[in-house]
């Protein structure tokens, strides 16, 4: 572009110049023949040789102005000339500052990748096996350091998927999750290996190495080490090599995640050694863990028929250590749930959702999974679980399997079809006594739903007969309220009050009372037993949504639309108290009303069949 502007002005100056020759041409030939002229009259010799001399000058003109042409066409290529030097040199200052930023994004890059490699170095928590030495004599039969080194980490890997803690959704156990590698030593030098080098200068990483020998009896020792890991020597027969593998595996997975070891140990019934486990690792263990200990302390303590009085004080004392532990705020809830304080639970349940700082806050949703279970919060105590099983294979963190208790919530939405299938697609887990009895427990309201008391009375009977283990009962409080209704349905009037009488003083079991009393015909003693309900915790739904429900069968339209409002407050995010409110007021003749209040129901019940056949027909009437 450029090029073709300055040629334009080029041209532009030689036409002016051509044009300027030219008329001085013209005018020295006009010049000449006038002078011609006027001698000729006077003397035609002078004439002539002025005419001689100005046709010379003519000549001379002509040949300055084929010069000046020739110059032009020399001026013009070297002034093209200048200007592609120009943009040559405006392209190489152009690629010489690109080819600048390309060396700053370069070492920016670098720059930014020894940042992370150093960060990664002092963040990491990584466990890594290192070959075990072996001798030669070993070796000659196919057994090499790096083989006996991935059966440790074949072992660590196994432990890890088998361990249900709550402790991974607070990063305490990101070594784990992946983490665990064998390393062998590289080659040269590399990123991978300056990485290693750097985690062992700055991080917190559990090296691990170790020696496979012979005995002199012809068995085996297997001695395993690492920072922070004691060194402890395993032996056995030539054939035991893999349980001397898995207890230096479990003897490995104590010392470097000793939170995670207690929860493995509770999870698979070993409640007495994670009680002395607990007890010897607290001291020696790192702030973050102690805490953690003292739960999982408790938990076996429960589970194992010990004083739960004592493990709620391991769970409050935990709390004090650590204020935002909140596997102790949940534990402390559950705790005085099993001791039919069930009010106390709520209100614990609120004090830790101020600690947290509101909901949402820090806390994980996932703890509180007891104040929802109170309060009939249905939808987030699912989507919670679900969230935490798809976290953790499936199974959750929990010490219930997620399956089971997927299905539990599914069917206080009344949806048992979402619940059957919760049940089947479940993670079988034989040691999983708590889970597997909330199993039964689904099942037989289920089969209460559906009208199959036989069914119901098998499954929940089974489910009351798994409770008496110290592990179930402590896991779901109140739950064993639910046999009686089955158990009067099923026309077992003496078992429904026998099993009321051995509960406790349970909310359920005083409202389910209430509903029996009620369906024998003793509408006074069941009024007083739907009004103890209430006193045992009054910031509870339940109590007021039976109530109310009672009431509306008995013709007090005001007076259930009162409990139910009562229910309601209480539990806004339950659709059972919405439900029977829109009935009630669909029997008083206010079908806007009630299509209002199913409407509402509907967005915590989404799946609800009865509800929806409601509000259709409802939708119809006002039609």
């Amino acid at each position: 572009m450029a090029e073709g502007l300055l040629g334009g002005i080029l041209g532009e100056e030689d036409e002016k110049s051509d044009i300027e020759a030219s008329a001085a041409l013209a005018g020295a030939e006009a010049f000449a023949s006038a002078v011609a002229a006027k001698l000729a009259g006077n003397d035609p010799e002078v004439a002539r040789k002025t005419v001689e001399f100005l046709s010379k000058q003519s000549q001379l003109l002509d040949t300055q102005n084929e010069h000046l042409k020739d110059e032009h066409a020399a001026r013009l290529h070297f002034l093209q000339g200048q200007a592609r030097e120009v943009d040559i040199r405006r392209f190489g200052l152009r690629l010489r500052v690109g080819f600048q930023l390309f060396l700053v994004l370069v070492a920016t890059g670098i720059g930014a990748a020894a940042i992370l490699m150093v960060r990664d170095a002092v963040t990491s928590r990584q466990v890594v096996v290192e070959p075990f030495r072996i001798p030669s004599t070993l070796a000659a039969h196919g057994t090499d350091g790096a083989i006996a080194a991935s059966g440790l980490l074949d072992e660590l890997g196994r432990l890890q998927d088998a361990t249900r803690s709550t402790s991974a959704a607070r990063g305490l156990t990101g070594a784990w999750s992946g983490d665990i590698k064998l390393d062998v030593p590289e080659t040269g030098i590399s990123l991978g290996e300056i990485s290693r080098l750097l985690r062992e200068r700055f991080g917190h990483d559990v090296r691990i190495d170790g020696d496979l020998v012979g005995t002199p009896a012809g068995g085996l020792a297997l001695t395993v080490r690492g920072n922070g890991v004691p060194p402890k020597t395993f032996e056995g027969s030539a054939a035991d090599l893999r349980k001397l593998t898995v207890a230096a595996a479990e003897y490995v997975y104590s010392k470097s995640q000793p939170a995670r070891w207690a929860s493995y140990l509770n999870t698979h019934g070993r409640y007495e050694e994670s009680i002395a486990f607990c007890k010897s690792a607290i001291g020696s263990a790192e702030p973050a863990d102690r805490a953690t200990l003292l739960t999982r302390w408790a938990v076996a303590l429960e589970n194992s028929g010990g004083s739960v009085r004592e493990a709620l004080g391991l769970e409050r004392a935990a709390v004090k250590l650590q204020p935002d532990n909140w596997i102790a705020h949940n534990n402390v809830q559950n705790d005085l749930m099993f001791l039919a304080d069930e009010e106390g639970a709520w209100k614990a349940g609120n004090e830790m959702r101020q600690v947290a700082g509101g909901r949402p806050g820090r806390a994980p949703e996932p703890y509180y999974q007891n104040w929802d279970y109170l309060t009939w919060n249905l939808t987030p105590w699912l989507e919670s679980t679900v969230a935490d099983a798809e976290a953790n294979a499936g199974a959750g963190s929990g010490v219930i399997s997620a399956g089971p208790n997927i299905a539990d919530i599914e069917l206080r939405l009344h949806d048992p079809e979402a619940a059957d299938l919760a049940l089947r697609t479940a993670t079988q887990d034989p040691d999983d006594l708590p889970g597997n009895a909330l199993t039964h427990h689904v099942r037989g309201r289920m089969a209460m739903e559906s009208g199959d008391f036989a069914t119901a009375v098998v499954e929940l009977d089974a489910y009351g007969l798994a409770f008496a283990n110290p592990a179930v009962s402590t896991q779901n409080p109140g739950y064993q309220c639910w046999i009686a209704p089955a158990e009067e349905a099923a026309g077992h009037p003496d078992k429904a009050d026998a099993l009321l009488k051995s509960t406790g003083t349970f909310v359920e079991c005083y409202r389910f009372r209430a509903d029996i009393l009620d369906g024998r015909g003793n509408w006074p003693g069941a009024q007083k037993a739907y009004a103890e309900a209430v006193a045992i915790a009054p910031d509870l739904p339940a109590a007021y949504y039976s109530w109310g429900v009672a009431l509306a069968r008995h013709g007090d339209l005001v007076g259930a639309e009162a409990k139910l409002n009562d229910a309601n407050k209480r539990g806004p995010h339950w659709a059972d108290p919405l439900k029977a409110w829109g009935d009630v007021l669909l029997k008083q003749g206010n079908r806007k009303e009630a299509l209002a209040k199913y409407d509402e129901a509907l967005k915590y019940a989404p799946n609800w069949k009865q509800l929806k056949e409601a509000r259709e027909a409802t939708a119809k009437q006002k039609l």
